[in-house]
């Protein structure tokens, strides 16, 4: 591929072709590389100008270099842009001898004869004391050689150029395409070791989950102090675990349609990754794929949304502060029996039991840098009485006690 000299070195050999073929046909006369002017300062007498007028995207190199990084921004191969160059050839000299006309007939006839460019006439470019500048240029190790294509441009495309671009009178013109420069990026990529051997592997058995049921009745959520049931198919492996959310945790009863979690025998490492909120329950088999005893693939169900709910406990309502008219702030701490990570959204429910005041409030939890089995609220501004204490943490909720066909607790006193 190429460098970013690339641009500079096809201007440079199509000039040096064109002063080679020209000068045969007409004598004297002289190629450059300027932009036209009005000045028309170092314009040749008699000769060509060659002006890059624009470059863009070569509709053939467009979508091959698509992926050149992977996920994690690592560089795959080095990235590339394909370029199709767009040149404009303007033709001077002695119109009564037609020598603008000449030197059109002759740059079309050398274009003709050597439409590609070869590594040889780069090289001859870039090695040449003319061009140092382009000494350092690579366009000759281009996989794909450049070619030079004539463009057919009508008479309105050709005015806008000179009255817009140049805003000089029109002087006899033709343009060409050089397709494609391909300029190829310089940061370099990191290379992987390579793989010492593969081994395949069928899975023929996967577990699938049908429903699940709490040992309370409940199809849809859980507290964990109860016994979940789940039920499905080719449930039985040698080693299975029950997956919620992140917390992986080992069931006591298991046969290939029905696997028992008894929550309150969980060993407390198990327990404490088990976090309240909304999240997906799957079954999942680890298996070893050779002798070693540790397991080195996961086999996993279909997942099902589930819900682990918190129970609270009441602790300290501390800096309570009479606000006047029966009104008091304050601060509210919870216990929870799961741990609350600092990233859990949290959310004291409030309703009050008094039916002169129907109040109820929703209080979003203190931020928290650890996590914790306690929580706390700042309550703003409260009416005095008794109120119902409910706790969400990501979209969970806790229950609440009924006695009497009513709901009475857990409660909180103001003041």
């Amino acid at each position: 591929m190429s460098n970013h000299l690339a641009i500079a070195t096809v201007t440079a050999v199509l000039q040096r072709m064109l002063q080679t073929g020209v000068v045969d046909d007409v004598p004297g006369a002289q190629v450059t590389t300027l932009r036209p002017d009005h000045s028309g300062s170092g314009m040749p007498d008699v000769g060509v100008n060659i002006f890059l007028y624009q470059a863009s995207p070569s509709p053939a190199w467009r979508n091959t270099d698509l992926r050149t990084r992977r996920p994690k921004e690592n560089l795959i191969k080095h990235a590339q842009a394909g370029l199709d160059l767009f040149y404009l050839l303007s033709f001077y000299g002695n119109e009564q001898e037609l020598e603008p006309q000449r030197l059109l007939g002759s740059a079309i006839q050398t274009v003709v004869d050597q439409p590609i460019l070869t590594p040889e006439m780069i090289r001859s470019v870039t090695e040449s004391s003319s061009f140092r500048f382009l000494a350092d240029s690579t366009l000759d190790e281009q996989v794909q050689m450049v070619q030079f294509v004539p463009i057919q441009m009508n008479s309105e495309e050709l005015s806008r150029i000179w009255s817009i671009f140049f805003q000089i009178p029109y002087v006899l013109s033709f343009a060409f395409k050089a397709t494609a420069v391909l300029i190829e990026g310089e940061k370099m990529g990191k290379a992987s070791l390579p793989v010492r051997y593969r081994q395949f592997s069928t899975v023929l058995n996967r577990p699938s989950i049908e429903k699940f049921e709490s040992s309370d009745g409940n199809k849809q959520s859980i507290i964990i102090t109860k016994t979940l049931t789940i039920q499905g198919k080719q449930l039985l492996d040698e080693n299975v675990r029950v997956q919620i959310g992140r917390a992986r945790v080992t069931p006591q009863i298991i046969s290939d349609t029905e696997v028992k979690l008894d929550f309150a025998t969980l060993l407390p490492q198990e327990r404490e990754q088990l976090k309240a909120g909304v999240q997906g329950l799957q079954i999942v088999h680890l298996q070893s794929i050779d002798s070693t005893s540790e397991p080195q693939r996961v086999i996993e169900s279909n997942a099902l949304p589930f819900i682990i709910c918190p129970e609270i406990k009441i602790g300290d309502l501390e800096d309570l502060e009479n606000l006047g008219d029966d009104f008091y702030s304050g601060k509210l701490t919870i216990n929870v029996d799961l741990i609350v990570e600092p990233t859990q959204r949290l959310f004291l429910l409030l309703n009050s039991l008094s039916s002169e005041n129907l109040e109820s409030l929703i209080l979003p939890g203190k931020k928290r840098r650890k996590a914790s089995h306690s929580i706390q609220f700042l309550l703003p501004k409260i009416k005095n009485g008794d109120y119902l204490v409910r706790v969400q943490i990501d979209g969970a909720e806790s229950s609440l006690t009924v006695e009497n066909n009513r709901y009475s607790g857990p409660l909180i006193h103001i003041p």
